[in-house]
């Protein structure tokens, strides 16, 4: 079960990390990312901080703001 729970962690922040990583390349601080998303910076921060548990639905909306696509799998442990 720890083990799930540390690969979830993973995958969440390899996320995380990649929107970041291209918010920072971009230039786009996170307040206008947070405009574009129709959510308030300190959403942005959280996500970013990892202090928070997005939804997809969310990831996928901050992602397009970016012009990028959020890809999953579903793959054997």
């Amino acid at each position: 079960m720890e083990k799930n729970k540390s690969r979830e962690q993973s995958t969440r922040s390899d996320v995380v990390r990649q929107l970041k990583a291209v918010r920072k390349e971009q230039h786009i601080t996170q307040e206008v990312l947070a405009e574009r998303a129709g959510t308030k910076k300190s959403n942005i921060s959280r996500l970013e901080s990892g202090r928070y548990n997005p939804s997809l639905d969310f990831l996928v909306k901050v992602a397009g703001c970016l012009g990028k696509t959020v890809e999953i799998q579903i793959m054997d442990k």
